[in-house]
């Protein structure tokens, strides 16, 4: 078995070295210099080992360049990653900048030879530079070649990613990083799990970028993402990690930490199992936080649920001599059997994390969409940033509220927008008419089973 490395400068990443690798991404405009060097210092400072930053045009290209060396200035040299969508020419410029470029090469043209034509063309500059390469396949950004054969299933990333690494073998190019991202745990699960079987079976293993896209925000978002992760890294399957956050990117590293945190050190559910009661596994564990025990609970019971290996489970957490109260118990047992998919009691939420391309306040909007949709069992709500990839990430999301410019936003239902340019201070309104117009409340929808 041949086992990749990618060379990202001055990290190195790769089934053949540890630890995990915790990543996080800026949301501020990568024009804006003074803004994004701050963020970069704040992530790095609070143990971000990889930077991603929007890379939309030309411009933005430029602007990485200078806050690279803004930060090699000061002594700091965290691996920068561009997020380049859909422009071949962006791309291709990046790879003269960035340590890394992330990239879903389908998107490169409606055409599809044309696509792979400029793929090629990436790869050339990406090995002049030394440049690495994430290809990103998500979940709902398949395109219709592929669903027209697959389906929007996991199946169907495995294959779409499979196309261009082997592009990748053929041109000789191994500098590569492959991530097949989805907001549902078991669709993200179930796509890496094939993705790295695959690899296996043609003898060569590249490193993989773990992360549960759009998982929202709270409690929610940190055991969605726990959840998945450890799913795959108790399998010893993933190499770099990101706790995906509709909040402040610092945030994102804590959660992150913790999850590589443990099983870096090789911890074990049977580390904390205290015994069954009438057949349903016990456990108990020690925390600092609430943060730390949402997701190391998460760490060790998200594999089992996933996996379908328990039904139920009992836990207890102390807080040095106190323990925690009963609602925060039964509240983690709700989130997590949602998470996972095992029981949907609350009404599911998908929201990105944000970027450089948001032109409006998403944390908040967040939160203000939550609060007046929580009582929609059933239902799966998203809430993304802006149009570029908004409709295809948000995938089984019944109802979506998309940002489509400054003040502006698009309300769907499924695929199909349902309302353009809604002025945004009347655009939750709009969203929640639609849904009472379909008829999609509490009591008229059953919950998902």
């Amino acid at each position: 078995m041949r086992y990749i490395t990618a060379n990202v400068r001055d990290i190195h990443i790769g089934h053949d070295s540890r630890p995990i690798v915790v990543q996080s991404m800026c949301n501020c405009d990568t024009n804006d210099i003074d803004a994004a060097v701050a963020q970069c210092l704040g992530l790095y400072e609070a143990g971000c080992s990889l930077i991603r930053l929007t890379t939309q045009g030309l411009r933005e290209v430029e602007s990485l360049g200078k806050i690279k060396a803004r930060l090699h200035s000061m002594g700091i040299r965290v691996p920068l990653v561009a997020d380049v969508h859909f422009s071949s020419e962006v791309a291709i410029a990046a790879a003269s900048v960035a340590d890394k470029v992330r990239i879903n090469p389908g998107n490169f043209a409606k055409d599809h030879d044309v696509a792979r034509s400029q793929f090629r063309v990436f790869l050339k500059e990406c090995r002049k530079y030394g440049t690495a390469v994430r290809i990103g396949i998500n979940h709902g950004s398949l395109g219709h070649r592929i669903t027209e054969l697959y389906g929007n299933t996991p199946e169907g990333m495995q294959k779409a990613m499979a196309e261009w690494v082997e592009m990748c073998m053929k041109e000789d190019f191994y500098n590569i990083v492959l991530s097949l991202k989805a907001s549902n745990v078991p669709v993200m699960t179930k796509a890496y799990i094939l993705l790295q079987q695959w690899m296996e079976e043609k003898g060569v293993v590249f490193p993989l970028h773990l992360g549960v896209t759009e998982a929202g925000n709270g409690d929610m978002g940190r055991i969605k993402s726990a959840s998945g992760l450890a799913t795959l890294l108790s399998r010893g399957i993933g190499d770099t990690i990101r706790v995906s956050l509709t909040e402040p990117p610092v945030n994102e590293v804590r959660p992150a930490g913790l999850i590589a945190g443990f099983f870096d050190s090789g911890l074990s559910p049977e580390d904390f199992l205290t015994g069954e009661k009438n057949g349903i596994p016990s456990f108990e564990l020690h925390c600092d936080s609430h943060e730390e025990f949402i997701v190391k609970a998460s760490c060790i019971l998200g594999p089992m649920l996933v996996n379908k290996e328990a039904d139920d489970f009992e836990i207890r957490c102390i807080y040095g001599d106190k323990e925690a109260d009963k609602f925060e118990i039964e509240q983690f047992k709700s989130d997590i059997m949602q998470a996972t998919r095992r029981r949907i009691t609350q009404c599911e939420y998908i929201a990105c994390p944000s970027c450089g391309r948001t032109l409006y306040d998403i944390e908040s909007t967040f939160n203000e969409v939550k609060r007046r949709t929580s009582h929609l069992r059933g239902l799966t709500i998203a809430v993304m940033g802006c149009i570029v990839n908004g409709p295809g990430e948000m995938a089984d999301a019944d109802y979506g509220y998309i940002g489509e410019g400054r003040g502006k936003v698009s309300i769907y239902r499924g695929r199909e927008a349902v309302a353009r340019s809604v002025p945004q201070e009347k655009a939750i309104d709009v969203l929640l008419e639609i849904i009472e117009k379909d008829g999609r409340s509490k009591d008229a929808l059953p919950p998902r089973g």
